[in-house]
């Protein structure tokens, strides 16, 4: 065994191992939401980029010997990477002339009906080409791996016909082959009607039942299929068609739902028992209970609200209060959260919904990981998972949250590898 296969940290000031309290296994609910697992005075052992051990550095130090790559924390935080569980990854261009109106007062809607919005993305990312495509997202995956993101969702969306959507799937494809971020790919054609198709709706439905969906999937080009469901977006009855003919494609299911009013899609994503609702700024108590009932996990997008200049963000503590497995993520895109960073997204959660630092903390890694279909491989930090780890500058998890927006930069390891800044160039 050579020097490279193992490594240990130790010194570890506080160990975050998320690791699930007893008796108790998938995403945390209730109280098992604030409970971060913590050990102090802590090492973690890596052998073959795989967690053997973790625990006080006591129990684990006869494993270290002189084959074995030490690294000292320094006493500082150690967690698991952060999943961020929605993201728009791949487009051309931005709308920093847009960001401009809404600050004008401009809103999302009225931009959107001007021509602006997603449909202003489309047109450039339809006209760049799958190179230009690959640089760009490369770009944005690197920043995001420097705050510490280690897994991401990532979907179309922006290219709204065949080839285009292919294109974009086909980017995400070839980022997460050459890592060194694990990339899980979503479908999301139905993001809007593009401008060639909105005199005939059903038309484009159409389309990507017929020639979509059946390409994706025998591509296997993606693990997920999403739908916006709004009144600028899908209708509900859009919504299910698409997503009913995703399933039977053998694609998981994902919804933007309740962004801007309620009844916009949360009940069918319990209805169709689709892995998460997205959003859900405007959902009712009797919604929440239909979530719980599917066991549907709530994506929660603070950055969105933020970004957007509105007040109403998701009710996080009714929905953790109700038993549901809240997921945080950034939203990452050009338009509505042009907002990268997994810390913002924490610091907005504690301020902004009333979630505690460890309840933010478990919403953005392992509960992340379960609605991806991942918990049993990354998302904590227990033997036998990936070693998807940050060495933060910070002493305290709760320090995440309450440092909002500082320049941190952690150390990142994925698959016990140190990703150096320098990798992570575009």
């Amino acid at each position: 065994m050579n020097a490279s296969s193992r490594l240990a940290i130790v010194n570890i000031g506080q160990l975050a191992t998320l690791a699930a309290p007893p008796g108790q296994s998938g995403p945390r609910i209730g109280a098992a939401m604030r409970e971060p697992g913590l050990i102090a005075d802590a090492a973690v052992l890596v052998e073959d980029g795989i967690i053997r051990a973790v625990g006080r550095y006591t129990d684990l130090r006869s494993w270290i010997d002189d084959d074995c790559q030490v690294i000292d924390a320094g006493r500082r935080l150690v967690t698991p990477g952060f999943v961020d569980a929605h993201t728009h990854l791949v487009f051309a261009g931005n709308r920093a002339a847009e960001y401009e109106q809404r600050i004008a007062g401009a809103t999302y809607q009225q931009i959107a009906a001007a021509g602006g919005g997603i449909q202003s993305t489309v047109t450039l990312t339809r006209q760049a080409s799958e190179e230009a495509l690959l640089a760009q997202a490369r770009r944005h995956r690197n920043w995001m791996l420097r705050g510490g993101t280690t897994t991401l969702e990532a979907k179309s969306g922006y290219g709204l016909n065949t080839e285009s959507e292919l294109r974009l799937l086909r980017v995400l494809s070839q980022l997460n082959r050459e890592g060194p971020v694990r990339i899980v790919s979503t479908l999301l054609a139905a993001h809007t009607v593009p401008g060639e198709y909105a005199s005939d709706r059903d038309a484009y439905i159409q389309s990507i039942l017929d020639e979509l969906l059946p390409a994706v999937a025998s591509e296997k080009l993606a693990r997920y299929c999403d739908a916006f469901c709004d009144d600028h977006a899908f209708t509900v009855e859009e919504t299910r068609r698409v997503l009913t003919a995703a399933r039977q494609h053998g694609l998981g299911l994902r919804i933007h739902a309740e962004q801007f009013r309620p009844g916009t899609g949360a009940a069918l994503a319990a209805e169709l028992g689709a892995a998460t609702a997205d959003h859900l700024e405007t959902i009712d108590d009797e919604t929440i209970g239909a979530l719980v009932r599917a066991d549907v996990q709530p994506v929660l997008l603070p950055a969105s609200v933020f970004c957007l200049s509105r007040t109403q963000y998701p009710p996080a503590r009714r929905m953790i209060d109700s038993g549901l497995a809240v997921v945080l993520a950034t939203d990452f895109n050009p338009g509505s959260a042009p907002a990268p960073s997994m810390a913002f997204t924490l610091s907005l959660a504690c301020l902004q919904m009333r979630m505690t630092p460890a309840e933010a903390l478990t919403a953005a890694t392992i509960n992340a990981a379960h609605s991806l279909g991942l918990g049993s491989e990354i998302g904590s930090l227990e033997p036998g998972k990936c070693a998807d780890l940050l060495l933060h500058e910070i002493d305290d998890y709760r320090e995440l949250a309450y440092f909002a927006a500082a320049p941190l930069r952690p150390r990142v390891f994925l698959a016990g590898r140190e990703i150096t800044r320098y990798e992570v160039r575009p």
